[in-house]
């Protein structure tokens, strides 16, 4: 077991077939005791109950709330006495070119994004701090790479930009502290998020365009949130992670 004694927190896993769910989910099975943090206390729950192990929370969060976001590692802290790990997972995504976002649109999407990433980040530093010890890693996309993908619009790739640069910072920041922060760059992923949102005519299209000639699966990229977790990537540090089938190699 990679993550056995090890305590997890991961951001927006509530949703079943979502990658924070899937990450969730694969941590447990190498042995970390996860919360798991969602708008939806009642599905956060629910997701909690349903990994394997013992030890698990189900926790209501708003990462656009630094309040909640300290209350939430207080409880966690309370209960296990360490954070070993992040997964700041919680984002929303929009297809909106240039000229059709709004300021409403702009705001939301920063904030959740990459404000809910910075206050998560700020409220488990001090803990690994002390432990000499961490994990972060942030949830960017290839849209941040390419400048939008097949759902991400312009703002929406400013913000996964935005990560891109927060966590290699944040890695050259935290180093000496023991504390790892890396980020890893989806592409198309089979989630509740992408389901139903493209014809048949669409998804062939983009398909063809990938090597592997498929979307990936969200226990994928969960896989490579337990490498960069876990000790197997105890020399990676400031790292920006592709999955993407092959659709953006650079």
């Amino acid at each position: 077991m990679l993550l056995k004694g090890k305590t997890a927190i991961v951001t927006g896993a509530a949703s079943l077939r979502g990658l924070g769910r899937a990450t969730a989910t694969l941590f447990a099975e190498h042995g970390a005791r996860i919360a798991i943090l969602d708008l939806d206390l009642a599905s956060a729950k629910e997701a909690a109950a349903g990994l394997p192990g013992r030890g698990h929370l189900g926790i209501k969060c708003d990462v656009t709330a630094r309040k909640d976001c300290d209350k939430a590692v207080a409880r966690v802290l309370a209960k296990h006495g360490r954070i070993d790990v992040l997964v700041n997972n919680a984002g929303i995504t929009s297809p909106l070119r240039l000229m059709n976002v709004d300021d409403e649109t702009y705001d939301r999407l920063m904030d959740v994004n990459m404000r809910g990433t910075f206050h998560m980040t700020q409220a488990v530093v001090p803990v690994m701090r002390a432990q000499k010890s961490g994990s972060i890693v942030n949830l960017a996309s290839v849209s941040a790479q390419r400048g939008g993908g097949v759902f991400g619009g312009t703002v929406y790739s400013a913000a996964k930009g935005a990560i891109l640069g927060y966590t290699k910072a944040c890695a050259r920041e935290l180093g000496p502290d023991n504390i790892r922060v890396n980020a890893i760059c989806p592409s198309l992923i089979n989630t509740d998020i992408t389901a139903g949102k493209l014809t048949d005519e669409q998804r062939a299209g983009i398909l063809a365009t990938i090597p592997l000639g498929r979307a990936g699966e969200a226990r994928e990229v969960a896989g490579c949130c337990l490498f960069l977790a876990s000790d197997l990537s105890s020399y990676v540090t400031g790292s920006e992670v592709d999955i993407n089938g092959g659709s953006h190699i650079h």
